[in-house]
């Protein structure tokens, strides 16, 4: 079965139209004859909204009863029976009721997309899990519902639905987004220009980089070589000189002058070139906004413009040539090479402090000997032994023929130098045959009349080779210490990223495909006699390892799989070693998930093994108590009073209660510790919850608490029930230790984005430095004052407050005693 696409339709505010395009959509495919479903829709009492749902099928939802409310939900079983062809799924990061089978709605999506069901749905940028932080410090408000980047990012299409911020502003007013009382306090608030502003960047620029990732895969499929500068990217060209930190800032400053632009600083490893860069390099570039890059190439110009290419780049910044001009004429150097290579990516030639000025206490380290010093190792021969027998014929009277043998072979061991074994080899017959024919008497026959002069011969020849074998050898050593230097410093990058943490699977295969200029590289596995995509990077992925152009065992049932070309047996060492931190990375990313699983166990056994502590003395108290109450009611040899009476069954009644509350508290608390307390926030009013909980705590609580709430404050955003226990908790502390005839003071008042209620006692208070203690747990600073409990109202308290995205700040109260001070977010003025 195949797996469903998803479609998303992406807004920056509520109200910019995302429901209204997702419905839009559900008719077109309709009219063409889609088996189109709308298994969830909120129009939010929108008319236009409303009306496009007229002729459209929906499937009724899910009733679901939480904390005595009614709720309504998707029904992704009813969804799945009716199979159709298409399901539009309106508020993808929707928080479900506690009790379906799923906490978000996104993962019900994912369920109906695993059925092979096609899914249209809609999202706000700030629920996306990586701006929800940016998202907060803009608007001032938390977004407690997000979606994984990574959800959307896999879907088959992403749409915009943009607006600008005057025009929402202007449909706000009009009253087509929320009802008139809610407008003045929205477009005061949440839905100011400079937010509406900000939070459209932030959409268009997430949109930006996946139409990128998408072009990216694009390009590599279909083999697209050639740059479109669909956005601006500027590579530069960073080695192991001193002129790196000018490079990278003039790179920087190239790619500011563009909104938007990436930077990325590549250092090329060749076969002879020099090594290493500065470790604080990519901190450098990092520090700029930058991404730095490694990569191995014999030809530094062809590699830079390969990895420019890859990347998408529409500029290369390098640094003017540190060679002097003598040589460049012989060999024209990176910046010619580049240029030559570049096509449509600009080259920008940075001149700077070192150019032309050789680093001081470099080494020139032999070259080894390529094709073309051997190339022009032969043509020396061919042209310069000629010339010098001519020019010696012309002397022979005045040169003896040892002088002759000198010459020759000064001319033999130059070349030899210049170009290895076989050239010198090639040039010593020939020598040999000069010398024979035109300097050895009988001259111009290949026949020696003196034996000494055969013996000088021989020498010749075998010095010749012997200088040839010993710069070859030179030759090959260096060459092979280059490469071993190469592959020492991909090997130093590996191990720097996998101490820096960059150890996950997606990062090290990206720097695999990177440094070796592959098209895509694909960790595969086996189970259940059939290979899966465990990570890829690059291109089109491999599936089986046969489509690999190299495959190489990363262990039990994984193999990597490369594409883009076939890698020679001397880049091997490097490969495995990429191979074995791949699959390490896939491992400790298993064990990490195990461990996450875990964790909440072990909480919970925590938990567990101190409820139990609890229970053998805390909870034996209240217990006993209402227990001895009622055997005494039930002795029927004792003639009670009916003030007696009365009394032993408050007594009976409020050790009962005692015991309800911290049974309940203990609950609570088991729940937040293992992460499996439901909660549902609303907006909420504090005159109302305030006095709830007053009543919670009984006719003390009605008498000895002062409440002074003033009108017009703004909602906040929380849970009834959990705030409700919060206040219970707190206010009860704070009685417990009053003295009589000093009421708890409880007030509120607003700050920007947040309302603080404030519950005041005028009792011992707290020290500041047990402060962060008397939130712990099962912790009481008071074990022998007598007022029981088991030292968990103020941390239930604490728990289930930043459960709801707010916070329990203690502090003195003035004159003597403790304030809790609780902190809450106003509550959203747009939907979830």
């Amino acid at each position: 079965m195949r797996r469903g696409e998803l479609r998303v339709y992406l807004g920056a505010a509520p109200g910019v139209g995302k429901t209204y395009a997702m419905l839009a959509e559900g008719r077109r495919r309709a009219a063409r004859g889609t088996d189109v479903v709308v298994a969830f829709a909120e129009p939010h009492g929108r008319a236009l909204t409303a009306a496009l749902l007229e002729g459209l099928e929906c499937v009724p939802r899910r009733r679901a009863v939480y904390r005595g409310a009614e709720f309504t939900e998707m029904d992704v079983d009813a969804v799945l029976a009716r199979a159709p062809e298409v399901a539009l799924v309106d508020e993808l990061a929707h928080t479900n009721v506690p009790g379906g089978a799923n906490a978000k709605r996104w993962q019900d999506v994912e369920r109906l997309l695993d059925a092979g069901i096609d899914v249209v749905s809609t999202l706000n940028v700030q629920h996306l899990e990586s701006l929800n932080d940016v998202v907060e410090e803009i608007t001032g408000v938390a977004q407690r519902e997000t979606v994984p980047d990574e959800v959307v990012r896999r879907a088959a299409q992403v749409e915009l639905v943009d607006m600008a911020p005057e025009a929402l502003r202007r449909r706000m007013a009009h009253g087509n987004v929320y009802p008139p009382e809610k407008v003045d306090a929205a477009l005061s608030n949440y839905f100011r220009v400079g937010n509406l502003t900000a939070l459209r960047e932030l959409a268009l620029l997430w949109l930006a980089e996946k139409v990128d990732e998408q072009l990216g895969r694009y390009r590599a499929e279909h083999g697209i070589a050639g740059t479109w500068e669909a956005r601006e990217r500027v590579v530069v060209a960073v080695t192991g000189g001193p002129e790196n930190e000018t490079l990278v800032r003039r790179a920087a400053r190239i790619a500011a002058r563009s909104k938007g632009a990436d930077l990325l600083a590549v250092h090329v490893v060749p076969a002879g070139g020099r090594s290493g860069v500065p470790a604080g390099l990519r901190a450098a570039v990092e520090g700029l906004g930058g991404t730095f890059h490694q990569v191995v190439g014999d030809d530094v110009p062809r590699a830079l413009i390969d990895f420019a290419r890859a990347v998408n780049a529409t500029q290369l910044v390098l640094g003017a040539s540190r060679r002097r001009p003598a040589a460049r004429l012989l060999r024209p150097g990176v910046g010619a090479g580049t240029t030559a290579l570049s096509g449509s990516i600009d080259v920008h030639i940075v001149n700077h402090g070192q150019a032309r000025r050789r680093t001081r206490g470099a080494r020139r380290r032999p070259p080894g000997v390529s094709w073309a010093r051997r190339a022009g190792a032969f043509a020396l021969a061919a042209a310069g032994l000629p010339a010098m027998t001519a020019g010696l014929a012309r002397v022979r009277d005045d040169v003896s023929l040892p002088g002759d043998i000198l010459l020759f072979l000064a001319a033999v061991v130059g070349i030899a130098l210049l170009g290895g074994m076989w050239p010198a080899l090639v040039s010593a017959v020939a020598a040999f045959l000069l010398l024979n024919w035109y300097f050895t008497p009988p001259y111009h026959r290949w026949t020696i009349a003196e034996s000494d002069n055969l013996l000088a011969l021989a020498v010749f020849v075998l010095v010749g080779v012997a200088v040839s074998a010993v710069v070859d050898h030179s030759a090959r050593r260096s060459r092979r210490a280059a490469e071993l230097g190469a592959e020492a410093e991909v090997l130093f990058t590996l191990a720097g990223n996998v101490l820096r943490g960059e150890h996950a699977l997606d990062v090290l295969l990206s720097r695999l495909r990177e440094t070796f200029g592959l098209v895509s590289v694909t960790l595969l596995e086996r189970a259940d006699e059939r290979w899966q995509v465990v990570a890829t990077s690059g291109g089109r992925p491999c599936t089986v390892p046969e489509e690999a152009d190299t495959a190489v065992p990363a262990g039990e049932g994984l193999v990597l799989a490369l594409r883009g070309r076939t890698l020679p047996a001397a880049d091997r060492r490097v490969l495995e070693a990429f191979t074995a931190q791949a699959a390490a990375a896939l491992r400790h990313r298993r064990l990490a998930a195990e461990a996450e699983r875990a964790g909440p166990l072990e909480a919970a056994d925590r938990m567990r093994t101190a409820l139990l502590n609890a229970v053998s003395h805390d909870l034996r108290t209240p217990l006993a108590g209402a227990k001895a109450a009622v055997e005494s009611l039930r002795n029927t040899g004792i003639d009670w009073t009916p003030e007696e009476r009365a009394e032993l069954a408050d007594t009976a009644n409020e050790s009962l209660e005692r015991l309800d509350r911290l049974i309940a508290n203990l609950l609570d608390m088991s729940r937040l510790e293992a992460g499996a307390l439901g909660m549902f926030t609303q907006p909420l009013a504090l005159d109302e919850i305030v006095p709830r909980a007053l009543d919670d705590l009984g006719p003390r609580a009605r008498r000895d608490v002062a409440v002074e709430i003033p009108p017009g404050l703004p909602e906040i955003q929380a849970d009834p029930a959990l705030l409700e226990r919060v206040l219970v908790n707190l206010v009860g502390n704070a009685l417990r230790y009053s003295p009589p005839g000093r009421p708890v003071l409880v007030s509120a008042g607003a700050i920007r984005d947040r309302v603080e209620l404030r519950i005041a006692d005028r009792g011992p208070g707290i020290p500041a430095a047990e402060r962060d203690r008397v939130f712990r747990p099962f912790q009481r600073l008071d074990d022998r004052g007598g007022h029981g409990g088991v030292g968990l109202g103020l941390a239930l308290a604490r728990g289930l407050t930043e459960a709801m995205g707010g916070e329990v700040v203690p502090e003195d109260t003035p004159g003597g005693g403790l304030t809790m001070i609780v902190v809450l977010p106003v509550a959203e003025n747009g939907p979830p």
